[in-house]
């Protein structure tokens, strides 16, 4: 059973989760009313994978005999000045992540809850590739500069990214 401190700190970590996936979907808009079609595909994958996170994280309270609860979401960011500032946007809010799951870990610690905090070290991996993800990206764009035709190219190159939903999130292209 969870401790009532534990349960409401992983109920408003899946809400920051859930805010990552509003952010990357507001994104995923944000490049197609700009026709950049492969970075708009790529932020359409994140935010899915982001809920993935959410709901995995919620299931876990449920499993707990914890209380999910759906927190208020706050309404993210709908325009960037360019790629590159939505790009540092995303390795901004990846580290903030990071800093929020080791957070997170320090309250499973002080709860004395083991089996919260091998729970998390599934998240503290994710975001190990998470940054490296976003870096990633965030090299590539800032390669293209804002020559056009190196961010074509780096829109094709996002388009192709693909991701294995796992089994009930199918509803995502």
């Amino acid at each position: 059973m969870l401790s009532e401190k534990m349960n409401e700190a992983l109920n408003v970590q899946a809400n920051r989760e859930l805010y990552s996936s509003y952010l990357y979907l507001s994104m995923s808009y944000h490049f197609e009313s700009i026709n950049m079609k492969g970075f708009a595909h790529w932020m359409r994958l994140q935010a899915g994978e982001e809920l993935v996170h959410t709901t995995k994280m919620l299931d876990y309270v449920a499993g707990r005999g914890g209380r999910s609860k759906m927190l208020a979401v706050e309404a993210p960011q709908f325009t960037w000045a360019s790629p590159l500032q939505a790009f540092q946007h995303v390795w901004d809010h990846e580290r903030v992540v990071t800093g929020l799951i080791q957070t997170l870990v320090k309250v499973a610690e002080d709860e004395l809850d083991e089996a919260t905090k091998e729970f998390l070290q599934w998240y503290i991996k994710e975001q190990v590739e998470e940054e490296e993800s976003s870096d990633n990206v965030l090299n590539k764009v800032k390669t293209a500069g804002n020559d056009k035709g190196n961010l074509e190219a780096a829109d094709r190159v996002l388009g192709q990214r693909s991701f294995k939903f796992p089994r009930g999130f199918e509803i995502f292209p």
